[in-house]
């Protein structure tokens, strides 16, 4: 029963459809697609993940800056510094995805310069701010961080935040995916008349959305829960085999009841 669904899996992906070498062109193409998603995996682990990890813990021990201390005795210093901006303009936009929230800020003594922030949400402070107000500035390395009016502050976008789990998650995810990829391209170069199940439907289809699917949703919580960023390393291979098995054993039981059907019908039309 099990070879039958399997046959059946692997019937778009026959031999008989494509020639061979379309086949190992294929294969081709899923090994290169591994090795790019492989290299982006290495980066976000060897680069990207640490490199915002220290750059959130160099903000966190930032400390004020000295009165009266110039942008270039702050950038030295490496330390946060406070200015004083009156609201010009406030607006929201709505991108389809997500509403991004922007303040145009002129700062006081100088009308010419102009600065635009964004945050992430009109909570707490965006949407107490009107055209006119004065709005205390907090900046660090040349990006204003964080915006405070009456005791109330919030963080811009610009604001570093520990939020690394999210991109583990997404190092993983490419992992994954680089390593199915590698597995169905390897398959079709040594093998290409002869590589069922190792097809895009359903198996490789139900593989790559489940691994996106989870890998997506499994960043999401761990940065909503600020859970630690090595988490994500072990959830979410288990979650994608834990999808993929009970995917697999609810087809074998579909296929296997089809069967039972089938011989019953077979059976009442040879009675007859």
């Amino acid at each position: 029963m099990e070879e039958r669904a399997w046959a059946t899996a692997g019937e778009k992906g026959s031999p008989d459809r494509e020639s061979a070498s379309r086949v190992r062109l294929t294969g081709a193409a899923l090994i290169v697609l591994s090795l790019t998603a492989a290299a982006l995996s290495y980066l976000a682990f060897t680069v990207w993940v640490p490199g915002q990890q220290e750059r959130y813990e160099q903000y966190r021990a930032a400390e004020p800056c000295p009165a009266q201390a110039s942008p270039r005795a702050a950038a030295a210093a490496d330390c946060l510094l406070t200015g004083q901006f009156t609201v010009t303009r406030t607006e929201s936009t709505f991108t389809g995805k997500v509403t991004v929230y922007e303040a145009t800020l002129r700062e006081q003594g100088d009308a010419s310069r102009q600065t635009i922030v964004r945050f992430s949400d009109s909570r707490p402070l965006f949407d107490t701010l009107h055209r006119g107000d004065e709005v205390t500035a907090t900046g660090w390395r040349g990006d204003i961080v964080a915006l405070s009016k009456d005791g109330v502050r919030q963080h811009t976008s610009d604001a570093p935040r520990d939020e690394l789990s999210g991109n583990a998650a997404l190092g993983v995810l490419l992992a994954l995916l680089a390593a199915q990829s590698l597995v169905f391209g390897a398959v079709r170069l040594a093998k290409p008349t002869a590589y069922a199940p190792l097809v895009w439907e359903p198996y490789g289809r139900w593989l790559a959305f489940t691994n996106i699917g989870v890998g997506v949703g499994v960043g999401a919580v761990s940065v909503w829960l600020d859970l630690p960023w090595w988490t994500v390393l072990a959830t979410v291979p288990v979650l994608v085999g834990t999808v993929m098995a009970r995917l697999m054993s609810g087809r074998r039981r579909a296929a296997a009841s089809s069967a039972k059907t089938g011989r019953h019908q077979d059976a009442g039309v040879s009675s007859r």
